[in-house]
């Protein structure tokens, strides 16, 4: 497959994505629902915005960066793309239990950037060594 075959199969599956997560919202009432209402939501809006932010990333990179490797800039996209992902949805969740204050957002960010740092450092020791 060439990378715009895998482009055009992103792009669909995050669509489909999008479709269930439209889904999710019009069928689950979120003040009669229990848990796995909650967690349908959640899993499906984290794989929607996985998608979409995964993909603006790549063609940010791949396009506009003019980056050569386009697996490195999948990757990278992915990465942060998931990191950003827990970061959105994190906030949502402290702010579904009202626990959405500056100080846990300052948590929460040091936290996603510190850990960004640690796999950044772990990719180039890794580049670094050979493998």
């Amino acid at each position: 497959m060439t990378l715009k075959n895998y482009l055009i199969l992103m792009i669909a599956m995050t669509l489909v994505c999008w479709g269930v997560f439209a889904g999710v919202v019009i069928s689950i009432n979120p003040n009669t629902t229990n848990w796995p209402g909650f967690a349908m939501f959640y899993a499906s809006l984290f794989l929607s915005l996985l998608g979409t932010s995964t993909i603006i990333g790549f063609l940010f990179r791949f396009w506009l960066l003019k980056q050569q490797l386009a697996f490195r800039a999948v990757g990278e996209a992915f990465r942060q793309s998931f990191l950003f992902v827990i970061l959105i949805l994190a906030a949502l969740f402290l702010l579904s239990h009202h626990l959405f204050t500056w100080l846990n957002i300052v948590f929460l960010i040091v936290g996603i950037a510190l850990l960004e740092l640690c796999l950044i450092s772990y990719s180039r020791a890794r580049i670094l060594r050979g493998k």
